[in-house]
């Protein structure tokens, strides 16, 4: 602004907390009594700010979004402030700070909204403050509702999920899916390890890179599955290692071929994945442990857990699942698969029969 501009529109020069200067515009005089310290401490605040930010420049910029949305919030619903001064705040630090771009009307509306939807600071520097400031606009657009945007925050911090990820996930409800398969995991796993193992699978998993619905062979749908492995990878989830398809086992001169061979990194264990075009048969089961078998057998390090086994399948009835996988000691997990996401995934996968426990509760009670 020119020293002729400066007559025209202000009137006084004031300092900052932190020694600098800013014109006092005109249009100023709109403002509710306060503003002037506000945008002040403001100002004071972003300069201190920016020299931590070489240091921590992601984590330090957030904080301080952070304050300035609590700022503004606070004078909104206790000093009644209007949606203007937004707008005159957006002016004053253009002014102030003319290389910076975070300091729109919308972006300031959005750091407002921001302190809003986290007020406990030690989450924000805990979890949210770690993630891009656009990944979470991402998490306050797309979702509605706090436990579900604190889960998916989370989420985005353990596997480091870009934006883009992270709305696949939140449109795909990655929420409602994980840890949902039918499994004996509790059983054929000892306490910390069948928790954990539960929450790295899914029910039901979504292809949709593979488009179209119509029916397909299991052969075509792996071959597919493999062309899009990195789409694969990415809905199966983090720490999963691609091994093979169609693995040749020979056992007692016959060949097998399992479908979908897998490392878990983080569970330190094989994954056999099964395939099926159809719905759920028992038979099913006892393929996959014995191909489990053979990998623990063949495959398997001293260093290496037990091989899990995972069968995808088009559909099920969680009771007939439940009965089949009694008396296996191999840990399988059941899941169905779509080319789509369903128009609505339930929170619990159930169906009209009684469960084993509620038979085992009514046969107990005749007793």
């Amino acid at each position: 602004m020119s020293t002729e501009q400066r007559k025209k529109v202000g009137k006084s020069i004031q300092a900052n907390g932190s020694g600098a200067i800013f014109p006092i515009a005109e249009n100023r005089k709109d403002m509710p009594s306060g503003y002037e310290h506000f945008i002040q401490e403001i100002i004071s605040d972003i300069k201190q700010q920016k020299v931590k930010t070489f240091l921590n420049a992601n984590t330090d910029m957030i904080c301080l979004y952070w304050r300035i949305g609590k700022r503004v919030l606070e004078k909104q619903n206790k000093e009644g402030w209007g949606a203007k001064v937004i707008d005159r705040m957006a002016v004053d630090l253009k002014e102030q700070f003319p290389n910076s771009h975070g300091f729109s009307p919308r972006n300031i509306k959005y750091m407002r909204k921001f302190a809003q939807t986290y007020p406990d600071i030690k989450f924000v520097q805990r979890v949210v403050a770690q993630i891009p400031w656009r990944t979470n606009i991402s998490l306050m657009e797309k979702l509605h509702d706090q436990d579900s945007r604190q889960w998916y925050a989370q989420k985005t911090l353990e596997n480091g999920w870009s934006q883009t990820i992270l709305e696949l996930q939140i449109d795909s409800r990655l929420i409602d899916r994980e840890g949902k398969t039918v499994n004996n995991f509790a059983k054929a796993l000892p306490t910390p390890d069948s928790d954990l193992v539960n929450y790295v699978f899914k029910d039901p998993y979504i292809f949709d890179f593979l488009g179209t619905d119509a029916p397909r062979r299991e052969l075509e749908v792996e071959q597919e599955l493999t062309e899009h492995i990195q789409k694969f990878l990415l809905e199966l989830g983090q720490g999963f290692a691609f091994v093979g398809r169609q693995v040749h086992l020979e056992i007692g001169d016959h060949d097998f071929y399992l479908d979908l061979l897998f490392y878990h990194l983080k569970l330190r264990c094989y994954v056999v994945i099964e395939l099926k075009a159809c719905e759920f048969q028992p038979e099913f089961i006892s393929q996959l442990s014995f191909y489990q078998n053979v990998v623990n057998d063949l495959l398997r390090s001293p260093e290496d857990k037990p091989t899990i086994g995972l069968l995808l399948v088009k559909g099920k009835n969680k009771t007939v699942v439940e009965y089949s996988l009694e008396g296996y000691t191999n840990p399988i997990g059941i899941a169905d698969w779509n080319e789509k996401i369903p128009a609505a995934i339930p929170n619990d996968i159930t169906s009209s029969l009684p469960t084993i426990e509620q038979i085992e509760r009514e046969l107990n009670s005749e007793k």
